[in-house]
Protein backbone atom coordinates (compact mmCIF):
# COMPACT_ATOMS: atom_id res chain seq x y z
CA UNK A 1 0.00 0.00 0.00
CA UNK A 2 1.58 3.89 -0.97
CA UNK A 3 0.79 6.54 0.69
CA UNK A 4 0.54 9.90 -1.17
CA UNK A 5 0.07 12.84 0.30
CA UNK A 6 -0.33 15.81 -1.39
CA UNK A 7 0.45 18.94 -0.54
CA UNK A 8 -1.84 22.12 -2.24
CA UNK A 9 -0.32 25.04 -3.62
CA UNK A 10 -1.88 27.69 -4.48
CA UNK A 11 -1.26 28.44 -8.00
CA UNK A 12 -0.55 31.91 -7.32
CA UNK A 13 2.22 31.03 -4.94
CA UNK A 14 4.21 29.57 -8.01
CA UNK A 15 3.42 32.18 -10.20
CA UNK A 16 4.65 35.21 -7.58
CA UNK A 17 8.29 33.07 -7.03
CA UNK A 18 8.66 32.47 -10.47
CA UNK A 19 8.24 35.77 -11.27
CA UNK A 20 10.52 36.75 -8.57
CA UNK A 21 13.28 34.41 -9.39
CA UNK A 22 12.98 35.85 -12.95
CA UNK A 23 13.58 39.05 -12.02
CA UNK A 24 16.17 38.24 -9.90
CA UNK A 25 17.98 36.37 -12.57
CA UNK A 26 17.37 39.25 -14.42
CA UNK A 27 18.75 42.05 -11.57
CA UNK A 28 21.67 39.67 -11.50
CA UNK A 29 22.53 39.71 -15.24
CA UNK A 30 21.98 43.28 -15.90
CA UNK A 31 24.21 44.29 -13.10
CA UNK A 32 27.18 42.17 -14.00
CA UNK A 33 26.82 43.69 -17.93
CA UNK A 34 26.94 47.37 -16.40
CA UNK A 35 30.10 46.38 -13.91
CA UNK A 36 31.91 44.74 -16.79
CA UNK A 37 32.06 44.48 -20.22
CA UNK A 38 34.16 42.44 -22.17
CA UNK A 39 35.70 43.20 -25.33
CA UNK A 40 35.50 41.19 -28.14
CA UNK A 41 39.01 40.01 -29.55
CA UNK A 42 38.58 41.32 -32.73
CA UNK A 43 37.86 45.04 -31.53
CA UNK A 44 40.11 48.01 -32.09
CA UNK A 45 39.88 48.55 -28.25
CA UNK A 46 41.06 45.10 -27.61
CA UNK A 47 44.30 45.56 -29.86
CA UNK A 48 45.05 48.91 -28.42
CA UNK A 49 44.93 47.67 -24.96
CA UNK A 50 46.77 44.39 -25.86
CA UNK A 51 49.38 46.71 -27.78
CA UNK A 52 49.68 48.83 -24.85
CA UNK A 53 50.04 45.95 -22.20
CA UNK A 54 53.11 44.47 -24.43
CA UNK A 55 54.87 47.11 -23.27
CA UNK A 56 54.67 46.57 -19.72
CA UNK A 57 57.59 46.89 -17.67
CA UNK A 58 59.33 49.33 -20.30
CA UNK A 59 61.36 51.62 -18.54
CA UNK A 60 59.94 54.95 -18.64
CA UNK A 61 62.12 57.49 -20.87
CA UNK A 62 61.22 60.86 -21.17
CA UNK A 63 60.70 61.67 -25.39
CA UNK A 64 60.87 57.85 -25.28
CA UNK A 65 59.58 55.65 -28.25
CA UNK A 66 61.07 51.89 -27.99
CA UNK A 67 60.64 49.20 -25.75
CA UNK A 68 64.12 50.73 -24.51
CA UNK A 69 62.30 53.27 -23.16
CA UNK A 70 59.09 55.11 -24.01
CA UNK A 71 57.28 57.67 -22.36
CA UNK A 72 53.48 58.16 -22.17
CA UNK A 73 52.45 59.55 -25.50
CA UNK A 74 54.18 57.26 -27.31
CA UNK A 75 52.58 54.18 -25.39
CA UNK A 76 49.34 55.66 -26.45
CA UNK A 77 50.99 56.58 -30.02
CA UNK A 78 52.04 52.92 -30.62
CA UNK A 79 48.91 51.58 -29.22
CA UNK A 80 46.49 53.33 -31.19
CA UNK A 81 49.29 52.70 -35.00
CA UNK A 82 47.83 48.95 -34.21
CA UNK A 83 44.56 49.64 -35.65
CA UNK A 84 45.65 52.26 -38.08
CA UNK A 85 45.04 55.41 -36.43
CA UNK A 86 47.19 57.75 -36.65
CA UNK A 87 48.41 60.25 -33.56
CA UNK A 88 49.94 63.01 -32.71
CA UNK A 89 53.23 62.26 -30.94
CA UNK A 90 52.61 64.44 -27.90
CA UNK A 91 49.77 63.85 -25.04
CA UNK A 92 48.75 68.06 -25.10
CA UNK A 93 48.18 67.35 -29.24
CA UNK A 94 46.64 64.39 -28.62
CA UNK A 95 44.23 65.27 -26.13
CA UNK A 96 42.63 68.35 -28.99
CA UNK A 97 41.16 65.17 -30.59
CA UNK A 98 38.24 63.26 -30.18
CA UNK A 99 34.75 63.18 -28.28
CA UNK A 100 35.50 64.49 -24.48
CA UNK A 101 33.09 61.96 -22.50
CA UNK A 102 31.97 62.19 -19.07
CA UNK A 103 33.96 60.05 -16.35
CA UNK A 104 31.39 57.57 -15.79
CA UNK A 105 30.69 56.77 -19.13
CA UNK A 106 34.51 55.78 -19.84
CA UNK A 107 34.84 52.47 -21.47
CA UNK A 108 38.26 49.99 -22.38
CA UNK A 109 40.04 51.92 -24.98
CA UNK A 110 39.04 55.12 -23.87
CA UNK A 111 41.94 58.06 -23.15
CA UNK A 112 42.29 59.62 -19.86
CA UNK A 113 44.15 63.07 -19.95
CA UNK A 114 46.30 64.54 -16.51
CA UNK A 115 48.10 67.62 -15.66
CA UNK A 116 51.12 66.07 -13.47
CA UNK A 117 53.08 69.09 -13.72
CA UNK A 118 53.04 72.31 -11.81
CA UNK A 119 50.43 73.59 -14.15
CA UNK A 120 47.54 72.56 -12.57
CA UNK A 121 44.78 72.74 -16.01
CA UNK A 122 47.56 71.98 -18.94
CA UNK A 123 47.87 68.56 -19.93
CA UNK A 124 51.04 66.55 -19.12
CA UNK A 125 50.06 62.74 -19.34
CA UNK A 126 47.82 60.76 -20.91
CA UNK A 127 46.91 56.64 -20.07
CA UNK A 128 44.72 54.09 -21.88
CA UNK A 129 41.41 52.86 -20.83
CA UNK A 130 41.92 48.80 -19.65
CA UNK A 131 39.26 47.71 -17.62
CA UNK A 132 35.63 49.69 -15.65
CA UNK A 133 34.53 47.54 -13.33
CA UNK A 134 31.95 48.59 -10.55
CA UNK A 135 32.67 52.38 -11.65
CA UNK A 136 36.22 51.75 -10.67
CA UNK A 137 38.54 52.92 -13.93
CA UNK A 138 41.97 50.89 -14.42
CA UNK A 139 44.39 52.17 -16.91
CA UNK A 140 47.83 51.55 -18.34
CA UNK A 141 50.36 54.19 -18.87
CA UNK A 142 54.13 55.33 -18.72
CA UNK A 143 54.44 56.34 -15.29
CA UNK A 144 57.94 57.91 -14.75
CA UNK A 145 58.96 55.78 -11.87
CA UNK A 146 57.39 52.32 -12.54
CA UNK A 147 57.60 52.46 -16.50
CA UNK A 148 54.67 51.21 -18.15
CA UNK A 149 52.05 50.34 -15.58
CA UNK A 150 48.38 49.62 -14.79
CA UNK A 151 47.10 52.29 -12.16
CA UNK A 152 43.62 53.14 -10.75
CA UNK A 153 41.85 56.10 -11.23
CA UNK A 154 40.82 56.23 -7.86
CA UNK A 155 44.51 56.46 -6.44
CA UNK A 156 44.37 59.47 -4.56
CA UNK A 157 47.36 60.88 -7.04
CA UNK A 158 45.51 60.26 -9.97
CA UNK A 159 42.40 61.72 -8.55
CA UNK A 160 43.97 64.70 -8.49
CA UNK A 161 45.65 65.52 -11.37
CA UNK A 162 42.41 63.59 -13.78
CA UNK A 163 41.61 66.52 -16.23
CA UNK A 164 39.38 64.50 -18.98
CA UNK A 165 38.47 61.50 -21.00
CA UNK A 166 38.31 61.44 -24.50
CA UNK A 167 36.93 58.97 -27.33
CA UNK A 168 39.40 58.57 -30.43
CA UNK A 169 37.59 57.17 -33.36
CA UNK A 170 38.86 53.80 -34.49
CA UNK A 171 38.94 52.01 -37.79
Amino acid sequence: MKLIIEIPLKRSYFSFASHLLVCIIALLLLGSCKGSRRLANSSPEFTIIQTAKSYSGTPYRYGGTTRSGIDCSALVFHSFAAVGVNLPRTSTEQSKLGEKVPLNSARPGDVLFFATGKKKKEVSHTGIVTEVKNKEVRFIHASTSRGVTEDYLSNSYWTKAFLFVKRLETK
